[in-house]
């Protein structure tokens, strides 16, 4: 009875501790110590109404003997069912492991397949939040708790142009404060990312995103200017949803605008049509989230916002009206298991191509230029293709330059087509991809009438969150977005020579590059 009533404080007072400690014993070792468990309770049963302080003669002998022999009688039975067990070879279940990659101190999380693809800056870029409301309704993100992501982007590189200073590459800005002459290297961060995702109850989660991104900044200066090392909230938001009672969702805060599908099958280097018109906004989102038909609308905050989106207010560029809007709809085909194709269509109320000349961004515009966007992609098995298509409704006015009046004001465009096929799915994927994309902002023969972009590109995922990449990319055309047709040069005096322009169709860079993505 010793034991019995040693192992019934042990199991109930410290039964975790008990099984993550013994998760190695044989199955009959479990069965007989969950048993004997079972007669330990019963003894303390047994004895629980007898009166330890001294008064034990007014407990009826006969009726501790009766009890004395039904616990015997319950031993027998014990035992008996042990050895069915053994002869069966039914074991207990082992208690649950905690997948790899997630760990958890009390409600603060890590997940790291959920913080690579939420923070992933090449697919599902203006679908975060149906990402995070299926992994929540696939019970990835536990109520009222805390999910902590993060991840960080290094890269090393070797450019050449055949023009001084005039580097297309898109994945840093263009300007000859980073890139001076005709060859240049670096080895830096690209971008860091930290933020989380906090599931509060069934239907509210909140979500925000850091950056640290020197290479892409606004800022002024080289890429260690203090102005270009800043970080900012590049996301954040509450979300309302709970894909398992209903398919409807709403979030409000800054993120992406649902236009287009902007995504790349590069394994780095973004698509042209993200660059032209992958927006980014404060604004009030509502959904459908079918299992094929997709339905989004957001109304986004007018005035020039953070990225690809502009509605003027009253001739300015002051965020002071709700006066812009994005809807996109996408349909799924289910082909098989494991082959699909999505199909969908955007528009854009107001773009950021709406400046007149001279082109300076986040500038004032007079009235606003909607866009439109066409999108596919097909899977079938380890092979993944899309294409999209994405053009503003009317002329970009800044495009026309007066003092070179013999090109005219010009719609812009922007399309890719790609390609990536899964090489080696496991244990560690590897995927090669190629990837043409175009922006045109020009009349023919302008300088600044496009830009072309052709990667071709290798992943190795060393672990489900960790990627490391290569890439070749050649780069037709030098289209900087500010000044693009001309108002920047200036001659010894300092006067503008309004018929130059910093744009050029003849440059042409190849950039040899290598990196690696690694998320928590």
């Amino acid at each position: 009875m010793r034991i019995g009533l040693r192992t019934r404080f042990d199991g109930k007072a410290a039964g975790t501790a008990i099984r993550a400690e013994h998760r190695e014993a044989e199955p009959r070792r479990a069965v007989r110590r969950g048993k004997c468990a079972s007669i330990g309770a019963a003894v303390l049963i047994a004895f629980a109404p007898l009166p330890w302080s001294g008064a034990a003669d007014a407990q009826p002998l006969e009726i501790l003997i009766e009890r004395l022999d039904r616990l015997e009688r319950e031993n027998w039975q014990l035992r008996e069912e042990i050895d069915a067990l053994k002869a069966s070879g039914v074991a207990p279940a082992k208690p649950a492991v905690a997948p790899r990659g997630t760990g958890e101190s009390g409600h603060v999380r890590l997940n790291s397949a959920h913080g690579y693809a939420v923070l992933d800056p090449t697919a599902g870029i203006n679908r975060k939040q149906r990402l995070i409301l299926d992994r929540k309704r696939r019970g990835n993100l536990a109520p009222d708790s805390v999910h902590v992501h993060g991840a960080v982007t290094a890269v090393a590189n070797y450019q050449t142009s055949n023009r001084a200073d005039k580097f297309g590459y898109l994945m840093r800005h263009p300007t000859a404060s980073n890139q001076v002459g005709k060859e240049v290297s670096e080895a830096a961060i690209h971008s860091a990312q930290l933020g989380f995702t906090a599931p509060l109850g069934d239907w509210i989660v909140g979500h925000a995103a850091m950056l640290f991104d020197p290479e892409q900044s606004f800022g002024a200066g080289t890429n260690t200017d203090l102005e270009r090392n800043q970080v900012q909230v590049r996301r954040a938001y509450v979300l309302f949803g709970d894909l398992a009672r209903a398919p409807l969702f709403a979030s409000l805060g800054k993120m992406a605008v649902p236009f287009g599908l902007t995504d790349t099958v590069n394994p780095f280097t973004a698509s042209t049509v993200w660059h032209a018109f992958g927006g980014l906004a404060n604004g009030a989102t509502v959904g459908y989230a079918g299992e094929r038909l997709n339905l989004t609308a957001m109304a986004v905050q007018g005035g020039s916002q953070f990225r690809a989106a502009n509605a003027p207010v009253k001739g300015t560029d002051v965020p002071s009206r709700l006066n812009n809007f994005a809807l996109d709809a996408n349909y799924t085909v289910r082909l098989g298991k494991d082959r699909t194709f999505l199909a969908g269509a955007s528009y854009l109320h107001g773009s950021a191509y709406c400046q007149h000349f001279p082109i300076a961004h986040f500038m004032p515009c007079g009235d606003n230029n909607p866009a439109y966007d066409v999108y596919g992609r097909l899977v079938l098995d380890d092979l993944t293709l899309k294409g999209e298509f994405a053009q503003t409704l009317d002329v970009w006015p800044g495009t026309f330059n007066p003092d070179m009046p013999r090109f005219r004001a010009s719609k812009v465009t922007s399309f890719d087509i790609g390609a990536r096929y899964r090489l080696v799915s496991d244990p560690a994927p590897f995927d090669l991809s190629a990837e043409f994309s175009r922006f045109v902002a020009g009349p023919d023969g302008a300088p600044w009438e496009k830009q072309d972009q052709f990667v071709v590109g290798a992943a190795w995922f060393a672990r489900p969150s960790v990627k490391l990449f290569a890439e070749y990319t050649r780069v037709h055309g030098f289209v900087p977005l500010n000044f693009m047709s001309g108002g920047s040069i200036r001659d010894a005096d300092g006067k503008v020579m309004a018929d130059r322009t910093i744009s050029d169709a003849s440059a042409r860079s190849n950039v040899f590059l290598v990196g690696v993505n690694a998320a928590f």
